[in-house]
């Protein structure tokens, strides 16, 4: 995207909407989510209500677990109907303010009629998961729930703990990449149409946030604290995705998945909700890929629309990774595609992937 696009733009639209706390003070919604009360014990939804049509192919359940900070996440389990043994799994989550009936939802049930026992979770303070306030994220939390979902996974009878890969969409790309690199039980790791939140919200869209604008940003978002500390609760940035004419393409497509009936879902943070204000604040300071060598040995697999406005993530983080390593540009792909187009995202070539990396004999090794 042109890097002189008016800051205007910005306020629409997922991951775009929160990197425009950085040049653009937001105005408090009048309506913050409620508060949850959400415990290891919690009554899930039950019903189907996924953007995508059950398989016949897999069972289905809800599990909880928990991370190392004590908040229960909330996850929906697909496992291969009739398998036997113990099998390859993949822990998966994004995209950045979405819900695991959406993007995630898709991949995980699809890789698991593949023969991959699957878990799609919501992040922390999203979703069914618990966690409060609502709708609050952190790079920190981010990267710890991708291991816990490893935990989870590892607990199961019928998972082989040493063949347990993760993927993560849009924003949560870059936090499978950051848990990979930490977490060495990630034997293989899939980043697609991949966004890295802490460089966006830092530094802008093509790293275009002066030093000045930076500086203003956080001084806004620090005299946020006092005003949400005397409020005694967060302030809310306004609803996502709503246009109101003359937004950019990349807008108007994030609108189109979140806000129309091929991705809506009333629990996501993207569909219509909202992030609190000072939501950037911890992604300011903690650059998430330091540390994308240390992937290696393991394998990295990074998927990227040929026409999406993000792709540049997904360039620059192959470019900074040490081998074995893989960048696939998806033909006339736009961001979004790779978040439900089934004939654009490359199943194929994921379950190639993982059935290399995590075969039994790639596990033992």
């Amino acid at each position: 995207m042109n890097p002189s696009l008016s800051r205007k733009r910005f306020l629409q639209g997922s991951a775009a909407a929160v990197a425009a706390a950085l040049v653009t003070p937001r105005v408090a919604v009048a309506n913050p989510p409620a508060a949850s009360t959400r415990d290891p014990a919690m009554q899930l939804t039950q019903t189907w209500d996924k953007t995508f049509p059950r398989s016949a192919k897999v069972d289905h359940r809800k599990v909880t677990f928990k991370n190392r900070y004590g908040i229960t996440l909330a996850a929906d389990l697909y496992q291969p109907k009739n398998a036997s043994g113990k099998l390859a799994a993949l822990a998966v989550s994004g995209p950045f303010g979405a819900v695991k009936e959406q993007s995630s939802g898709l991949y995980a049930q699809t890789m698991a009629e593949r023969g991959f026992i699957t878990l799609a979770f919501d992040p922390s303070f999203t979703g069914e998961s618990g966690g409060e306030p609502r709708n609050v994220a952190s790079p920190d939390i981010s990267v710890e729930d991708f291991s816990a979902a490893v935990d989870c996974l590892g607990l199961l009878p019928n998972v082989d703990r040493e063949r347990i890969g993760v993927i993560g969409i849009c924003g949560w790309g870059g936090m499978a990449l950051s848990a990979a690199a930490v977490d060495k039980r990630i034997k293989a790791v899939v980043a697609s149409t991949m966004y890295d939140m802490t460089r966006v919200m830092s530094r802008g869209y093509n790293d275009s946030v002066t030093l000045e604008q930076r500086t203003k940003t956080l001084e806004q978002l620090s005299r946020q604290r006092w005003k949400d500390a005397e409020a005694g609760k967060p302030a809310y940035q306004p609803p996502y995705n709503d246009l109101k004419g003359g937004e950019a393409q990349f807008l108007v497509e994030y609108h189109d998945y979140y806000r129309t009936k091929r991705g809506y879902h009333a629990r996501s943070v993207n569909s219509g909700n909202a992030w609190t204000l000072t939501t950037p604040l911890p992604f300011m300071n903690m650059p998430i890929l330091t540390y994308i060598k240390e992937i290696s040995p393991r394998p990295m697999l990074l998927v990227h629309g040929e026409k999406a406005h993000s792709r540049y993530f997904s360039e620059t983080a192959y470019a900074a990774a040490a081998e074995p390593k893989e960048l696939v540009i998806i033909p006339g792909a736009v961001h979004v595609d790779l978040y439900d187009k089934v004939d654009k995202i490359p199943f194929d070539k994921l379950t190639v992937f993982f059935k290399q990396h995590l075969a039994p004999e790639a596990g033992a090794a």
